[in-house]
């Protein structure tokens, strides 16, 4: 028996002495190829690394605000290992510029993820697919008819319905004076909305299709603002230390089939259209069935190319747009006096006795001073990511090939240089001397929804939902919260927008005593 457990126990001593070697002649091979790669290239600076995670440590719960820091010690060029990948990092509108517009081509890939290739259909997606001829008519397509200026104009009725559907909710809650959970409720309004525009489905309990595209969106969040140590660490890429990879595997497979449930019912209702001759408002998906059915195409959509587009639309609409709306009303809260600004401009346009709506928005400047001053402090994507395809120079700096580029949007919105006191929520800055200022990404120094080819296409979209949704809850209401004798807390949380760290609940306290005439 002494034999039996001494044998056992030097195997495992033989085991893990095996293990440790193999980890050492990993980590020399790892360290000599590096130095071989680097000896000759000059990098940006970069900070103290540690040998396999490399900078990781540093990041944090919320690496947007990690990075800032590490940019006032080193410049607003620096360059960090996460793992096995070497990244810069653009922290000042100067070198966003020279990434995102003098060198754009150079940067205009996206790099890998794992939640990427398991969520997106692989080659099928848009938002993530590489640079390509594919990529491209994608995003002619995108805006030309399925985000275009006449697609947007047609879905406008819905996105005014589910408007008027909150601000009722809302003037039933402020009645019972009761507190509403705004977070969950305008995150439901911006899904209602794209729910619809995209496959004519509404969020209620009667609808499966749409609450079940709600929870799968949440999620996808949730993991795509989660570190995954497959996207970071080489010898990890295909295991699967933290259980990731069979909840995304769930999550197509649950997307998956309920788009083709609503595929099927779409594609019967569409012959019966036929049948009858009755012509149906088309949304998202009529759309992309009318181009992967016209032979004349410059390219044939397949049905994994519509489910992923519809699954983008979902993404990027729904949590960001919503995000924006509940960082704009926790600012007012806290400043009521930009509040009364904006609603007595709102007042002297559109009047008290009708409901604000998207075309009063252009006769309303001061509102999108607060919209852009939001997505100043608060972008909804906090950074930009993309990955070089070629070596390329900036500022002097080497930037080897498949370099990953993070352009730190948050940091950005805050940089002295170009914000006179730019931690204070200040619209009038957009009035005074910014009037001309943008947020499509033509100054460098106000980019939430980024720059270039792969600014993003769903800009008029998000615009068009937050500005007016905003405009009626400042018309309508004035907002409470701790009963009056508090203030909103302005902690951010971790994950891939920019969530708050804490929900806002607040009261909405009704100014007039009906709702104005829809």
């Amino acid at each position: 028996m002494k034999a039996t457990t001494t044998t056992i126990e030097d195997v495992k001593s033989y085991l893990v002495l095996s293990l440790l070697s193999c980890l050492c002649l990993w980590l020399i091979s790892l360290i000599t190829l590096h130095w071989r790669r680097t000896r000759n290239v000059h990098l940006p600076p970069s900070p103290m690394a540690i040998p396999i995670i490399g900078h990781l440590h540093l990041l944090g719960l919320i690496p947007h605000q990690a990075l800032h820091k590490l940019s006032l010690c080193y410049g607003p060029l620096i360059s960090i290992r996460l793992g096995s990948h070497l990244c810069v990092v653009a922290s000042s509108p100067e070198t966003a510029k020279e990434f995102l517009k003098t060198h754009e081509l150079s940067f205009s890939d996206k790099p890998p993820s794992k939640v990427a290739s398991y969520l997106t259909y692989g080659s099928a997606d848009f938002a993530f697919a590489p640079y390509s001829s594919y990529w491209r008519y994608m995003k002619k397509l995108t805006m030309t008819q399925l985000l275009g200026g006449q697609t947007l104009e047609q879905l406008l009725p819905v996105r005014r319905q589910e408007i008027i559907r909150l601000m009722k909710k809302l003037f039933e809650i402020s009645e019972k004076g009761e507190d509403i959970n705004m977070s969950a409720e305008l995150s439901k309004l911006t899904n209602n909305v794209i729910c619809r525009m995209a496959m004519s489905r509404t969020c209620t309990k009667n609808d499966f299709e749409a609450e079940e595209a709600r929870k799968i969106v949440e999620e996808m969040t949730e993991l795509a603002g989660k570190f995954n140590l497959a996207d970071f660490v080489g010898f990890c890429k295909n295991l699967d230390f933290q259980g990731f990879d069979k909840r995304l595997e769930d999550l197509l497979k649950r997307f998956d089939k309920m788009m083709e449930g609503i595929m099927k019912e779409k594609q019967e209702e569409r012959q019966k259209e036929r049948d009858t001759s009755q012509e149906i408002a088309k949304d998202l998906l009529d759309i992309m069935l009318d181009i992967a059915s016209d032979d004349d195409a410059e390219m044939k959509l397949t049905r994994e190319n519509i489910k992923a587009f519809i699954q983008n639309v979902f993404v990027g609409g729904t949590d960001t747009s919503a995000t924006t709306i509940v960082w704009a009303l926790a600012e007012l809260i806290n400043q009521p006096t930009i509040l009364w600004k904006a609603r007595d401009e709102i007042n002297t346009v559109v009047g008290m006795n009708r409901l604000v709506k998207e075309s009063d928005i252009p006769n309303l400047p001061y509102l999108q001073a607060v919209v852009k001053e939001t997505l100043r402090l608060h972008p909804a994507i906090p950074m930009i990511i993309r990955e070089s395809n070629e070596h390329c120079k900036i500022n002097g700096y080497d930037i080897p090939a498949k370099t990953r580029l993070l352009v730190n949007v948050w940091a950005i919105g805050r940089d002295p240089n170009h914000w006179s006191k730019p931690l204070d929520f200040k619209p009038e800055r957009f009035i005074e001397i910014g009037k001309g200022l943008d947020v499509r990404g033509q100054h460098f120094h106000l980019l939430p929804f980024g720059s270039g080819r792969r600014g993003c296409p769903g800009t008029t979209l998000a615009l068009q939902v937050t500005q007016p949704m905003l405009a009626a809850m400042i018309q309508c209401f004035d907002w409470k919260v701790n009963n009056g004798h508090g203030m909103v807390d302005m902690t951010e949380g971790p994950g891939f927008t920019l969530p708050r760290a804490k929900p806002l609940i607040c009261r909405p306290v009704a100014i007039l005593s009906q709702m104005p005439i829809a």
